[in-house]
């Protein structure tokens, strides 16, 4: 048996790239214009492209990435609407608290009186 002088060269195996998911992309693009923008409309669009994605991606059965874009996309849009919700009910507070005629103004102040 002879041995070949020239071996036939090895197939290059090139992993293949995964497609970002497009919905991944939006996520993240209306995540961070939530906190640069648009506010409430950039993180609820951030909230729902965000799970479509994951849902997206889920399916698509590990040939298609983004999962980290997506869930970026997800969080900044929670934190983004739980801050605006609790300013929301700070503001209220405060408006309920300062408003002229306002019983409890009025009870706070007595209390307050009370204790000096």
């Amino acid at each position: 048996m002879t041995i070949p002088e020239t071996l036939p060269p090895a197939p290059e195996y090139r992993p293949v790239a995964k497609k970002d998911s497009g919905l991944a992309i939006a996520s993240l693009v209306c995540g961070i214009a939530a906190w640069v923008v648009f506010p409430f409309i950039a993180a609820i669009a951030a909230v729902v492209t965000g799970h479509l994605a994951k849902k997206e991606i889920r399916r698509s059965n590990n040939t298609i990435g983004g999962d980290g874009m997506a869930l970026a996309g997800l969080l900044m849009g929670y934190i983004q609407l739980g801050l605006m919700l609790l300013a929301v009910i700070f503001i209220m507070m405060i408006v309920l608290l300062v408003a002229p005629g306002s019983q409890v103004f009025g009870s706070v102040s007595s209390l307050v009186g009370a204790f000096l």
